[in-house]
């Protein structure tokens, strides 16, 4: 059932998943798709993206109902960032088995952290809009609370009564990383029995579209959208925007046992580091990447051996081959007999929600034995030269899976998850 902690720390397992991504609104239909190796890019349908947008494609999230998790009013006054969360809280609850009223344990053993690593950014510009056209009294009174990154959280808790911790994390790309990092650490340490925790994001907007570009950080290929994210891949030439929210609930192992709860996985490690290096650009030897990495197999007290499968934060930058050797670095020659797969090839670039995502894909694999493609591979690249998963889904058994994240502001972040035996 997994090692135990060393240190008298309680082992913390995930007894419920939700998502809301760009390909699927529900963890089983994403998870399909990913081993299908479907894109979720496309042309950009949320805003009039004119040829004076040098990126003009994305990975949106389809079909979305907010009314189907929402009233009529509530969905007026949350940002599309919020409805995602509410969503994917909604479906991991149900899963873990707490429903519309979790029962049997206290308000304030149950806790909230979500990040997001820029909030309502849509609500940001419109009302922004209301601000220059028409004056100040035309800005909206929800303005703040829409847009407040930590609000999703808020909202959340008092969606379901939770009273335990609850805040944000805000560190751009690993923001969901490090709230389920920091949520598995409040229930070793006894400030919670349970917390949901996991990032939402939706950022596809005209101004940050606009600003990504500018830094020449997002992908161009706008005549081949499902083909634009090709991480490791020689030819990659940016990132490509994505949206979406990914919850997990935590628990811990004795509390779960108690009340009979299916365990889906355990996390057993979390790392993470500063770069201290760039605003945007990691070091050449990826030594952050390194140290989150590290960090993680000696929280879970794991050999690099046992390792299975990675989720790189791969994002289809020229930061992939750092990944790459950074990964090498850490496992040394193990590197070659493991997976290291990027899903981002798929759903794009969650940003904030990114980490979350990927940590359900990292359950998915250690559940099922069988791993997501990286898909859109056109030629290799002399640095990227580990096993991609190129060719297709891998089925594989995976008994220890690390999934990267890695922030702007040189913030890292690494998850170790244990198959649960």
């Amino acid at each position: 059932m997994g090692k135990q902690t060393g240190d008298g720390r309680r082992r913390v397992v995930i007894t419920g998943m939700g998502l809301v991504s760009p390909v699927g609104n529900d963890v089983a239909t994403s998870w399909q798709n990913l081993l299908a190796g479907v894109s979720g890019g496309a042309l950009v349908t949320a805003f009039e993206a004119t040829e004076d947008f040098p990126c003009r494609i994305a990975c949106e999230v389809k079909g979305f109902q907010p009314l189907d998790y929402l009233d009529k009013r509530d969905a007026k006054r949350f940002d599309r960032v919020s409805q995602f969360a509410i969503a994917a809280s909604a479906q991991a609850l149900k899963q873990a088995g707490f429903g519309e009223a979790p029962a049997g344990i206290a308000p304030e053993r149950f806790g909230v952290l979500i990040g997001s690593g820029i909030g309502g950014i849509a609500t940001f510009e419109e009302q922004h809009r209301k601000l220059i056209e028409s004056g100040p009294s035309r800005v909206s009174p929800f303005f703040i609370p829409m847009f407040i990154p930590d609000i999703s959280a808020g909202l959340v808790s008092m969606r379901w009564g939770l009273r335990g911790p609850n805040y944000a994390t805000v560190s751009a790309c690993a923001s969901s990383a490090h709230a389920i990092g920091e949520a598995v650490r409040h229930i070793e340490h006894g400030d919670a029995d349970v917390m949901l925790a996991g990032g939402t994001e939706a950022t596809i907007t005209p101004m940050t579209f606009a600003g990504f570009s500018s830094m020449k950080a997002m992908s161009t290929r706008n005549d081949d959208p499902a083909g634009a994210s090709r991480p490791f891949s020689i030819d990659r030439d940016g990132f490509v925007m994505g949206e979406g929210s990914g919850i997990l609930v935590l628990e811990a192992l004795e509390h779960a046992q108690a009340r009979g709860a299916e365990v889906l996985a355990e996390v057993v490690g979390y790392g993470l580091s500063g770069d201290a290096y760039h605003i945007t650009a990691p070091p050449d030897d990826g030594y952050g990447a390194q140290n989150a990495m590290r960090m993680a197999l000696r929280y879970a007290g794991a050999e690099p051996t046992e390792v299975g499968y990675v989720n790189a934060h791969g994002t289809s930058t020229m930061a992939d081959a750092i990944e790459t050797a950074a990964i090498k670095s850490v496992l040394g020659e193990h590197a070659r007999k493991i997976v290291v797969g990027s899903t981002k090839s798929m759903t794009g670039h969650l940003l904030g929600a990114a980490g979350a995502l990927e940590a359900i894909v990292c359950v998915q694999v250690c559940r099922t034995g069988k791993i997501p493609p990286t898909i859109n591979f056109s030629a290799a690249d002399p640095a990227c030269d580990l096993e991609y998963a190129h060719g297709g889904m891998i089925e594989r058994r995976v008994g220890l899976a690390l999934s990267n994240s890695f922030g702007f502001g040189g913030h890292n972040a690494c998850l170790a998850l244990r198959r649960w035996e």
